[in-house]
């Protein structure tokens, strides 16, 4: 079920995703027909754009700071907060400066 992580081995989440000048980075954990389990890595000014998800989208942001907007309303989330956008709502993610974060989408 698990990928790209070790196991039976403390972790620090933030620590298995780097960042990229200029770029959104992605490292896929689960994916499968109830659950994806993803890290991101944002550059400041890097952005996904509007899209929706096909399940409850939970973000959990590890490190710096992001902004969401879901639903046209606009969320500044800092380093351990958590934020759940809901299934089919519109949503955006934007690096206000450096940041990463865990989705885990349940479908």
């Amino acid at each position: 079920m698990y990928k790209n992580i070790e196991k039976q081995m403390k972790l620090q989440l933030k620590d298995l995703v780097e960042y990229q000048e200029h770029q959104v980075v992605s490292k896929t954990l689960v994916q499968n027909e109830a659950v994806s389990m993803t890290l991101f890595s944002f550059d400041q000014d890097e952005e996904i754009s509007t899209h929706a998800a096909g399940g409850d989208a939970m973000v959990t942001v590890l490190e710096g700071t992001g902004r969401f907007t879901v639903g046209g309303q606009v969320f500044i989330l800092k380093e351990g907060e958590t934020l759940v956008m809901p299934k089919d709502i519109p949503h955006a993610v934007y690096g206000v400066e450096p940041f990463k974060m865990q989705l885990v989408v349940s479908f």
